[in-house]
């Protein structure tokens, strides 16, 4: 079992530091069992926050996220996001209503706003509180949203889930700061923790893995998550894959590993344009 490290959201509500993405899961349905099964032992093993979109695979993640935590419900905190241009006032109830329809749930705990997009915010977040009211959301955030974005909001998003991971350090220039200083603080969610696989053969990460006997996944999700107040959501496909990620909440990196790493990937000196993926 892993152990529970965890992180406390501004409403109360506490969630694991390493959760389950579902980015591409569900578009093969050869896979669909075994990627249940994934999700379900994921669960199991702490990793109870599992994230989904309508975008994903056009509502397929969402059928598969549905049915993998259909029989534990009740112990899943489910986080799914709206298209930005299916965001406005009506646009946002209806996006949401399907989404639980395919979802085959009662409410969403944490309904985010995928990226900045046409209609206006206020729009938006007045959508969001009529869903909280009516009990189908449990609270909202946001995703890929820069410091001055942040700023347009009437009201404070709970989240931001944006994409962080060693090769992408930008956020932590100015959002990180800014989401830390609002009150009550914006919870940061990182989304490819390990750049789709791409830094899975960076020399410096392999090397301090293999000196600390873990897989890489495990050192870059330790990294990810270091810090206490981030949620890192990592996707996993296997059984194997999906113990691997839960193992590294026990992972704790000393100063002289984050300093390589500083130096392999150095924090921003300055002001970086928001990246995603």
């Amino acid at each position: 079992m892993a152990s529970k490290k965890t992180v406390t959201l501004a409403d109360g509500n506490i969630v694991p530091a390493l959760g389950q993405g579902s980015w591409f899961l569900g578009d093969d349905p050869w896979a669909r069992d075994r990627e249940i099964a994934t999700l379900r032992e994921g669960i199991e093993l702490g990793m109870f926050l599992v994230d989904t979109a309508e975008m994903y695979g056009d509502g397929r993640s969402e059928s598969l996220v549905g049915e993998a935590i259909a029989p534990v419900r009740d112990s899943v905190y489910l986080v799914d996001k709206v298209l930005p241009w299916n965001a406005s006032r009506r646009g946002t109830v209806q996006a949401c209503e399907r989404s639980l329809e395919v979802l085959g749930t009662e409410w969403i705990d944490l309904y985010l706003l995928h990226w900045p997009g046409p209609h206006p915010l206020e729009e938006t977040v007045d959508a969001f509180e009529e869903l909280v009211a009516r009990g189908l959301i449990g609270a909202w955030g946001v995703s890929n949203f820069d410091a001055d974005a942040l700023d347009l909001f009437p009201s404070a998003p709970l989240v931001n889930q944006v994409l962080y991971n060693p090769s992408r350090r930008g956020p932590e220039f100015d959002l990180f700061p800014t989401q830390e200083r609002n009150v009550p603080p914006i919870t940061t969610m990182a989304y490819s923790p390990i750049e789709q696989g791409r830094l899975l053969q960076d020399p410096t990460i392999q090397r301090l893995a293999e000196a600390r006997e873990v897989s890489v996944v495990q050192l870059l999700l330790a990294w990810a998550i270091r810090s206490g107040t981030v949620v890192a959501i990592p996707k996993a496909s296997s059984l194997e894959h999906v113990r691997e990620n839960a193992a590294a909440v026990r992972l704790r990196l000393s100063e002289s590993e984050l300093d390589q790493i500083d130096l392999a990937f150095p924090a921003p000196a300055r002001k970086v344009p928001l990246e995603i993926l």
